[in-house]
Parts: structure tokens; C-alpha cells; sequence
């Protein structure tokens, strides 16, 4: 049966059972993927915008205001920089470390579940081709199978044993790449995001020990 006239139904049965792993590893991508893109549009803030405000109210004095707008603010930058507006009266290292002790809460929860995805597309070719490999074995067993009952092999079992084999492969390519520019994707994010963290941080302890 030509490819283009089956049912995706067919074309997954027809690539035999490491296409099932390779299903699931698509829905875990999909689900992480959807799941990262939510969240760092639910925390993204304008921070510098943020800033200026923290430090308009610290400039008068006002840090139970400023820790107001930091706790109103749903971001791991405002929760950073309450814990530096906590131990405002504190010597600079005194601050530095509250952030730092903040930061290793905070920047977990933004990495979470990236590595899942860069496993997910490396192991979807592997997959693949381990489900071309057993593919071919099975291929290899038919034709011994009718080589000792004296049959004759004929150029479509060899053809069509070899592209069901072939499509694990397929799959598994379809699965990691999108998987793996969605990961470069969110480590670029990411990456600016944590770097806008620290920016921030860096101008509160500057402004609070000056």
C-alpha cells in the first residue's frame, strides 16, 4: 500500500512497537513544551519598570510599600528582591547572601523539566533507529525462513520489510527535532531571563549599600 493513502492509524502499526515509546516521548515533549511556554509568560515582567518602583519606595524610605508591590508581583525577580529588601539594614554581604539563598529557590523552579526535553530529543532518534534495526532483523528472519523452505525471495518482501523498518526512524526525527529547537529556545529565554535577574539584584544591592 502506498504510504501517502494510509491512515496515520496504519503508519503506526506498521512501524512496529517501538513506535508506542516514541508516541509517548511526543506527548511528554508536548506537554513539557506547553507547560514551559505558559509559565514564563505567566512570570515574565517588565523589570526594569519593576525596579524603578522598588527603588522610588525605598528612596523614601517606604520598604513595607516596596515589599507590598514585591508580594503582589507573581515573579521569581520580585521574590529575589524581597529577600534584598528584607535585610535592607543589613551590611552588603548580609543582602548579597539573601538574594543568592533566594536565587537557589527561585532559578530551579524557572529550569524545570528543560533536561526532560534534551532527553526526550536525543532518545527519539535512538529509537528510531532501533526500531529501523529491529525491523531489519525481522526482515533478515523472513528471508532465511524462505530461503530454507526453498522459496524464492522477491525484490518486495525485501522493500517492504525494509520501509515499515524505516519508519520508526522517521518518527523518531519528527519527535526530536521540534523537541530539540523548543529546548535551545527555552535555554535562550531562560538564560535572559536569569541575566535580568541578576541585573536587577545587582542594582538593588548597589542602591541599598550605597
Amino acid at each position: 500500500m502506498e504510504l501517502y493513502k494510509m491512515s496515520f492509524f496504519q503508519i503506526f502499526l506498521a512501524g512496529g512497537p517501538v513506535m508506542w515509546p516514541i508516541l509517548l516521548c511526543s506527548i511528554f515533549a508536548l506537554a513539557i513544551i506547553i507547560e514551559k511556554f505558559m509559565y514564563l509568560n505567566k512570570i515574565s515582567i517588565d523589570t526594569q519598570a519593576f525596579l524603578v518602583k522598588i527603588l522610588e519606595k525605598m528612596k523614601r524610605h517606604d520598604t513595607k510599600e516596596a515589599l507590598q508591590i514585591c508580594e503582589n508581583t507573581k515573579s521569581p525577580i520580585a521574590n529575589i528582591l524581597k529577600a534584598g529588601i528584607l535585610k535592607y539594614d543589613r551590611p552588603r554581604p548580609q543582602i548579597i547572601e539573601a538574594i543568592e539563598d533566594a536565587s537557589l529557590y527561585e532559578i530551579p523552579k524557572i529550569e524545570k523539566n528543560l533536561s526532560t526535553i534534551a532527553t526526550i530529543a536525543h532518545v527519539s532518534p535512538l529509537l528510531g533507529l532501533l526500531g529501523t534495526v529491529t525491523g531489519m532483523v525481522r526482515c533478515f528472519q523472513t528471508i532465511q525462513a524462505k530461503a530454507t523452505s526453498f522459496h524464492p525471495v522477491s525484490p518486495g518482501d525485501l522493500a517492504g520489510g525494509i520501509w515499515e523498518a524505516l519508519l520508526t526512524t522517521v518518527a523518531g526525527l519528527i519527535v526530536a527535532i521540534p523537541a530539540f529547537v523548543a529546548y535551545n529556545y527555552l535555554v535562550s529565554r531562560i538564560n535572559h531571563f536569569i541575566l535580568e535577574m541578576e541585573k536587577a539584584s545587582t542594582e538593588l544591592v548597589n542602591f541599598l549599600t550605597e
